[in-house]
């Protein structure tokens, strides 16, 4: 592992300071499971499309549902040192927010394996936000996603964690 200043562990690089991705082959497989979620602002007449399922690209909703999930199982091509892992369940929840207006989107993924899945959730959040902003995009172009977060993740020598 190499260090960087005084405190700070870079696991993915070795030790001529060249990317790697960690091995976690020695890591004990546990039951691991991390929730994310996000935000995206609309302006009304979008909320008003997707909530009288007028929206001309189809059921925005649940494509974004579909989306988030694809996102989740697609991470490890997307994020350069994330491990293709075995996801045993990829749980999806959308939220609306009248007042905002808006939607937040919540997704849970787990797994029984060596390494955690907070980067599958997070992607999962933003793939789902993305394909909202692209079904609604023809309607409002100053959407805003925000509020990407990791609500919780259990399982791993580093424990649980909760916002």
């Amino acid at each position: 592992m190499k260090k960087l200043g005084k405190s700070v562990n870079l696991t993915h690089l070795d030790e001529q300071n060249k990317p790697k991705m960690v091995d976690v082959g020695d890591k004990a497989a546990t039951t691991r499971i991390a929730t994310a979620s996000g935000i995206i602002e609309v302006g009304q007449p979008a909320f008003d499309a997707v909530m009288a399922n007028t929206a001309k690209k189809g059921p925005v909703l649940q494509t974004a549902v579909i989306a988030a999930i694809q996102g989740a199982k697609q991470t490890s091509t997307l994020i350069p040192m994330c491990h293709p892992l075995m996801l045993t369940s990829v749980k999806t929840d959308i939220e609306e927010i009248p007042e905002l207006p808006g939607f937040k989107l919540t997704v849970t993924a787990k797994l029984n394996g060596q390494t955690g899945v907070e980067m599958e959730a997070l992607t999962g959040v933003s793939v789902g936000l993305l394909t909202i902003y692209d079904m609604l995009k023809a309607i409002d172009k100053g959407m805003i996603i925000k509020n990407v977060q990791l609500e919780h993740k259990s399982g791993g020598n580093s424990g649980d964690f909760n916002r």
